[in-house]
């Protein structure tokens, strides 16, 4: 059953975060690659508040590591930071690379203090 839940979570998952990263990176002409950092965020975002609140397994199996598992994705920032520096856009492959861990660890502990606050 949990298998299935993570199923289910990832299904709807993966598929937002390609159509949010589309409808974010459209919006900027530029190669930092803005979609990427804002569905990290936002999902980090998300599983600290999940995390922090008292849940079941099936819950964190769902929405935790289904959905927010494939909402963000440390694969395609790991593409998108090698390409950004083979193409000499080294700056941005940096930025890019530190403002996903700074900025997702803030995110998630955001998420976490409002849970604990709404708790």
């Amino acid at each position: 059953m949990t298998v299935l839940l993570i199923v289910i979570g990832a299904a709807v998952g993966a598929p937002l975060r390609y159509l949010a990263d589309r409808a974010v990176q459209a919006r900027h002409e530029t190669a930092f690659p803005w979609g990427t950092l804002s569905v990290n965020v936002a999902g980090s975002a998300l599983l600290g508040f999940l995390a922090a609140l008292p849940a079941e397994g099936s819950v964190m199996a769902l929405a935790g590591t289904g959905f927010c598992g494939a909402l963000t994705t440390y694969s395609t920032l790991g593409y998108e930071t090698v390409r950004l520096a083979e193409e000499g856009a080294r700056f941005h492959a940096i930025a890019s690379a530190l403002a996903s861990v700074v900025a997702g660890l803030g995110a998630a502990y955001c998420g976490m203090a409002v849970a604990q606050a709404l708790a």
